[in-house]
């Protein structure tokens, strides 16, 4: 399970809304390409629906899908964002979900002034963040953005 270190350390620099940004859709060869923000509350480890957040590839379907109504409602912000085949077609299905991210980041009610991004490379984001590698096995946030 993943803990709040990362976060932890984000929020110590003086971020105060961080978020966790993943997507799904790049593997399928047809469809949409979606990304997912989510802010956790400071005390997420301590409310009890949150703490089996974990790496969606970890979960079973039962699981994720329960844990996905439990995120909408305790995250401070969620948002769920993505680009059609049209825009995938036009400018790569690379570049389709850096714009669905940044998308997500974006479209959260209570902006947030940090990214957590799973992965090894940046979106264009308007907010300060890092990128890590396998960050739904490691972050909270990036775990509950991955469901």
């Amino acid at each position: 399970m993943p803990d709040f270190e990362i976060e932890k350390q984000a929020l110590q620099k003086g971020y105060k809304y961080v978020c966790g940004v993943d997507e799904a859709g790049r593997g399928p060869l047809a469809g949409r390409v979606y990304a997912a923000a989510v802010i956790l509350p400071e005390n997420y480890e301590e409310i009890s629906e949150l703490a089996a957040i974990n790496d969606s590839k970890k979960l079973t379907e039962k699981k994720r899908d329960a844990l996905f109504d439990i995120i909408k409602e305790k995250a401070i912000s969620y948002s769920i964002a993505s680009e059609d085949e049209k825009v995938i077609d036009e400018i790569n299905i690379l570049q389709a979900t850096f714009s669905a991210m940044k998308k997500a980041v974006e479209g959260l009610d209570i902006p947030a002034d940090y990214a957590l991004v799973d992965g090894n490379r940046m979106p264009a984001l308007s907010i300060d963040g890092e990128t890590i590698v396998k960050g739904d096995a490691k972050s909270p946030s990036v775990a509950a953005a991955s469901i």
